[in-house]
């Protein structure tokens, strides 16, 4: 597994990727209003770290360092559970200053689950239509 910054010829893969695992992971929302040019948009002004598998991305993270916010971690589905979240995360917390944060919606309790596992800390719920929480890391 490697792990390092993205260049320019992962964009197309990372649009794959970024458009197949949110139709999966959000599956309540309409697949139809998810494009693969929303990467470039939900990603601007990010620094964009990709997981490397058999020569193939296989998960990315983006963070918006001026806020070190975590806004972006997605694992292809069939390498979700081997490690390459907890590896990009770690990556995140070698160029970020303390506290990191991110939001997570409430609903998806898988995500939920592997940012408690490390170490993440739930501050507020924020009930707006798909209520999500923030939350933080602190060594």
């Amino acid at each position: 597994m490697q792990i390092r910054e993205m260049i320019p010829q992962d964009r197309k893969r990372l649009r794959e990727l970024y458009l197949e695992s949110r139709r999966q992971t959000f599956y309540w929302n309409d697949p139809l209003l998810m494009h693969e040019e929303d990467f470039d948009r939900d990603t601007q002004d990010e620094q964009i770290f990709v997981a490397i598998e058999q020569q193939q991305i296989v998960g990315f993270i983006s963070i918006y360092l001026p806020e070190n916010f975590i806004h972006c971690l997605f694992i292809q589905h069939e390498f979700q559970g081997l490690g390459i979240g907890h590896l990009l995360m770690q990556q995140a917390k070698k160029v970020t200053q303390r506290p990191i944060r991110l939001k997570c919606l409430s609903r998806n309790l898988g995500a939920l689950a592997f940012y408690e596992k490390e170490g993440w800390q739930k501050v507020h719920e924020v009930k707006l239509h798909d209520p999500y929480w923030e939350m933080i890391f602190q060594d």
